[in-house]
């Protein structure tokens, strides 16, 4: 129950719901489908849900989770994130940048170089993302177990 307090809590320190709906993403999304609008009352009843549409996103906590381990270079996060697209990479930074999780700065040089770090809330959700991996470890352990048995 705290771990779903906590998330709540960030959700409602920023304003994801807006977010979202003003958020461009890779491919249009069909809104008078099934799946917009279930998506749309899930939302709506709990904006956990927002939350992790969001982070389920492919690449997103690997490339959250790049730039908490120090790759703050594009190419850096390339090089560790080995089968990710340029075209992913660049998205899901932006995501990132969108939703206050990283900070860019732009540095006036030439060749251009930009560097990634994370803000307290991507800190924030990096570390409740690293609770939810050892519950996740934990819990797929027992799993396996059970079905081997």
């Amino acid at each position: 129950m705290a771990k779903h307090v906590s998330l709540c809590l960030l959700l409602t320190t920023t304003p994801f719901r807006w977010l979202l709906q003003n958020t461009e993403d890779m491919t249009e999304r069909k809104t008078s489908s099934t799946n917009y609008r279930n998506q749309s009352f899930l939302e709506e009843k709990c904006s956990l849900n927002e939350l992790l549409d969001l982070v389920s996103k492919r690449w997103f906590s690997d490339v959250l989770f790049c730039i908490q381990e120090g790759n703050n270079r594009f190419k850096l996060i390339k090089d560790d994130l080995k089968y990710i697209s340029d075209t992913i990479l660049s998205d899901r930074l932006k995501l990132l940048e969108r939703y206050s999780l990283i900070t860019r700065i732009d540095y006036d040089e030439i060749p251009p170089k930009v560097e990634y770090s994370l803000t307290d809330k991507g800190d924030e959700l990096a570390a409740l993302l690293e609770k939810m991996c050892e519950f996740s470890d934990t819990l797929m352990a027992e799993v396996l177990t059970r079905r081997v048995s």
